[in-house]
């Protein structure tokens, strides 16, 4: 396989994951997300920002998250995010310190 077709074949999987996140399960909460998988969707955000730079684009993360989840973050969070249970915040403590630390 070329070069080409992978990175075609790779964009198309994350263009079908964002949308599996989005629209087929936004109520799969991100700290579920993160807590079993080590990432969440801010996550993928934050590595769409990342690759921007790499390539010399400049994003900051509320244009990455923007661009992630097709509106402002808070929108997001308004229509599709729940309250988390006090175990859910531990976990996610523990998570986001192992998979993400200081870079989120």
């Amino acid at each position: 396989m070329d070069n080409q077709t992978r990175t075609e074949l790779e964009a198309a999987a994350f263009r079908r994951l964002q949308k599996h996140l989005m629209e087929d399960r936004p109520d799969v909460q991100n700290i579920d997300l993160m807590n079993m998988a080590g990432f969440c969707r801010n996550c993928l955000a934050r590595w769409y920002q990342e690759a921007a730079q790499d390539h010399g684009i400049e994003l900051t993360k509320e244009e990455g998250r923007e661009a992630f989840y097709g509106m402002p973050y808070d929108a997001w969070k308004a229509h599709s995010q729940t309250a988390a249970s006090p175990e859910k915040q531990a976990a996610f403590e523990k998570a986001f310190a192992e998979n993400v630390g200081d870079k989120g």
